[in-house]
């Protein structure tokens, strides 16, 4: 199917909140009216097509003029790429099948994508941001898809993988792990977020999404430099990755685009080590094979 990037200027309803952060990765504590995570927040909403994503008019305040032209090419484009590599990952999947969103609390994928049976969707997002969003989507009637189970982790959580695992996340079993929208304020904190992933996705996984391009800027000021400092980066955590380059995401989707110039990142990892689940689980079978072991040779 062809996708289309004809954009329009359609008039929405809505409003929206957030909040501060944890472990490091960002700190605020603001006023509804003056919450910069809310606003980035209903930014990136505003940029979503309504054919593309029938819940972005819910999220927006009153009387937003979303207009998809220009700047918001990429996100569509991301986005889509995204969206295709989430469900073709997942419907590869045996058994339970885990996605772990990392995104600004409005990320509607749990409601608008077809999701397999057996799906467990964990959103990763800042607290006041979600509990908004998701007033205003089950108002709207969205729901998430027969035999599929939607699970929030506050972004503000002191230990984001701990609280993974008591919602039931298994770092034994497959997962898919994207990342949109998330409020990155430095590059410390998406090397955060980084380690994170690289406790939590089994050997073989996929991370992948889109990053701003100024966490590169941050290191080496260089757009030329991009790719091996992303090489450099992921490889430090166990990710070998690959950038994927927006115009073969446009073309891949039926469309040769020209995108402008963008700010961000559009990257595709794979996971090399195992995970702390796993690499737990291997310590235990190599202690009880170490017991018999002694064992046998004391008869």
């Amino acid at each position: 199917m062809e996708f289309s990037l004809r954009c329009a200027s359609v008039l929405v309803p809505f409003p929206f909140n957030n909040k501060k952060r944890n472990r490091g990765l960002l700190r605020a504590q603001l006023s509804d009216e003056n919450d910069p995570l809310l606003r980035l927040a209903i930014n990136s909403a505003s940029l979503q097509p309504l054919f593309m994503d029938p819940y972005a008019g819910c999220l927006v305040p009153p009387h937003t003029r979303l207009n998809f032209e220009n700047s918001s090419k990429h996100y569509c484009i991301a986005t889509k790429f995204i969206d295709d590599k989430l469900l073709r990952t997942v419907n590869h999947m045996d058994g339970l099948k885990q996605v772990v969103l990392f995104s600004d609390g409005m990320d509607t994928r749990p409601y608008r994508l077809n999701w397999p049976s057996s799906t467990i969707i964990f959103d990763i997002s800042p607290e006041r941001v979600y509990q908004n969003a998701i007033e205003k989507l089950q108002d709207v009637g969205a729901k998430i898809p027969r035999s599929c189970l939607f699970l929030h982790v506050p972004l503000e959580s002191s230990n984001i993988q701990e609280a993974l695992h008591m919602k039931g996340f298994n770092g034994n079993r497959p997962s898919i792990l994207a990342i949109q929208g998330l409020p990155l304020m430095t590059l410390a904190s998406f090397k955060e977020i980084l380690l994170t992933v690289s406790g939590m996705a089994m050997d073989g996984c996929l991370f992948l999404g889109e990053l701003p391009a100024w966490l590169a800027e941050t290191k080496i000021g260089t757009k030329s430099s991009t790719e091996k400092w992303m090489d450099n980066l992921f490889m430090s955590n166990g990710f070998k990755v690959n950038m994927v380059s927006y115009h073969k995401a446009a073309k891949s989707l039926g469309k040769a685009l020209e995108l402008g110039d963008h700010k961000y990142i559009l990257f595709v990892a794979e996971q090399l080590r195992f995970s702390d689940d796993q690499m737990e689980t291997w310590k235990i079978e190599s202690q009880r094979v170490e017991e018999d072991r002694k064992g046998e040779d004391f008869e």
